[in-house]
């Protein structure tokens, strides 16, 4: 790993028996910093590995077990819904506990343990469906409640000079342990299909996704903590929320958010057992899709910032908003391999457009204070959109059967529903501000978008929104 910014001094902390002076002090911070970096990024590194080899493999582990593809598709979706309420008693958790540190490597330690009954199931080769939808909740519930409260912990970590350089440069890392990880992945799964069969080696899969969240948590418990600011974060109510979002500006931006979700999840869930069950890819193709939509958003990032302050927001916005409204009629043209890999390139980019869009518009004129509970309300909205729409693609496939005709209607519903949100999108108001940094991190891998992201807030600079006036040159994405 690169070493942290040369704005970091290295020195070693003074001696024990020496006299305690003012001028020590610095130094002595100093070498503290640095190790919460490198602890930072190894944490994010190792999380990233979860992600990419552990629950990209939830629905294809659905599937092996001969559950059926609406299962395959709704264990995608349906257990976000308990992250997306748990996550909101973060603040009472840290509260009661009195860490953030605890809060967050108990949470991610349960997280990691999410992983166990899916181990025995796929040493079986056989169990109730329930119980992957039960530890799949528990996962969500658990990731989603330690990251409401690490941005706030890592906001006061992180100085607010590093914070864009750094965050930049772990999100690097995060991109590549979550490429390793899929594309692994699904190599291995390829590799076991013939002699064992894939259902073991998802138990290989999912333990070594278990041992990296524990590193995770074991890395996490090391980062040191400010106890002085554990209150300094404002707790925002959903009421106060829906009353801002009513009569604000940014009401109009989260109706669009919530009805592109909700069409974009009529078809995206079922992305997994079309390829699998309907195409008949194998693994490996499977995960190099996903890899190729999620490269490309990566990879578009950089210039998707730069066009954003150069061009405005709101058409970087546009861009996506238009951008992701064919893709999904895209995959009714051919099932071919190479065809669907050069859409899957297409839509990694258009993803990064609308979702970084959507990210400087909605989180830059928040208050620090207040964004823990802003990015909890989104997640939780988030989620109740992610679910009515894949219940709705769930109900299609239910009711018009799981042949391959079924998942061309599925695919067209989900484009003309696309297309009725434009005009959403042009109510979404245009408001003169320079965007500031903000970096945004994979929390899921899917097929038709690449990857589910979130914005990392602690990576915004403090006070964002009381310098949005300010005559500064500020770069969305380094």
């Amino acid at each position: 790993m690169s070493s942290p910014p040369a704005s970091i001094a290295d020195s070693a902390p003074p001696r024990d028996d020496a006299p305690t002076d003012p001028a020590d002090e610095p130094p002595r911070r100093s070498t503290v910093l640095r190790r919460d970096l490198r602890l930072i990024a190894a944490d994010g590194g190792a999380y990233s590995l979860m992600v990419g080899i552990g629950e990209t493999y939830f629905p294809a582990f659905v599937l092996a077990l001969g559950a059926g593809e609406i299962a395959a598709g709704l264990v995608a979706s349906l257990p976000m819904l308990a992250g997306g309420f748990v996550q909101l008693a973060a603040p009472w958790g840290v509260r009661r506990i009195g860490s953030h540190r605890l809060w967050v490597a108990l949470t991610v330690a349960i997280q990691a343990a999410s992983f166990l009954p899916m181990i025995a199931m796929a040493l079986l080769g056989r169990g109730p469906v329930a119980i992957v939808f039960l530890a799949a909740s528990v996962y969500w519930a658990a990731g989603l409640a330690a990251g409401a409260a690490w941005n706030t912990w890592m906001s006061r970590l992180v100085p607010t000079l590093l914070r864009t350089t750094f965050f930049a440069h772990r999100t690097r890392i995060m991109q590549a342990a979550t490429l390793i990880g899929l594309l692994a992945g699904g190599w291995a799964l390829q590799a076991a299909s013939r002699p064992w069969g894939p259902a073991a080696m998802f138990a290989v899969l999912f333990s070594v996704a278990m041992l990296a969240r524990l590193v995770s948590s074991m890395l996490l418990t090391r980062h040191s903590e400010s106890d002085a600011e554990l209150d300094t974060h404002q707790d925002v109510s959903l009421g106060e929320l829906w009353r801002r979002a009513r009569h604000g500006p940014d009401g109009r931006l989260l109706v669009y958010m919530l009805a592109v979700q909700t069409t974009i999840q009529i078809a995206g869930p079922f992305f997994t057992p079309y390829l699998l069950n309907q195409l008949h890819f194998s693994y490996l193709a499977y995960s190099v899709l996903i890899a190729a939509a999620f490269v490309a958003k990566s990879a578009t990032l950089p210039a998707l910032g730069r066009f954003a302050r150069r061009r405005g927001v709101r058409r970087l916005l546009w861009l996506g908003g238009w951008g992701i409204v064919p893709l999904s009629a895209l995959w009714l043209v051919s099932g071919d391999f190479w065809y669907l890999l050069a859409v899957q390139l297409l839509a990694g980019a258009m993803w990064g457009a609308y979702e970084l869009g959507n990210f400087l518009m909605l989180f830059e004129t928040i208050r620090e204070e207040e964004r823990t509970s802003v990015l909890a309300a989104f997640n939780l909205a988030n989620a109740v959109a992610l679910v009515g729409g894949s219940l709705i693609g769930g109900a299609m496939l239910h009711f018009i059967g799981e042949g391959r005709t079924a998942y061309m209607v599925l695919f067209a519903a989900s484009f003309v529903g696309r297309l009725l949100t434009l005009p959403l999108l042009r109510r979404v108001p245009d408001r003169p501000f320079v965007p500031v940094p903000i970096v945004v991190r994979a929390d899921a891998m899917r097929p038709s978008a690449g990857s589910l992201s979130r914005p990392v807030l602690s990576s915004l600079p403090r006070g964002a929104a009381a310098e949005e006036s300010e005559p500064k040159t500020r770069y969305p994405i380094s």
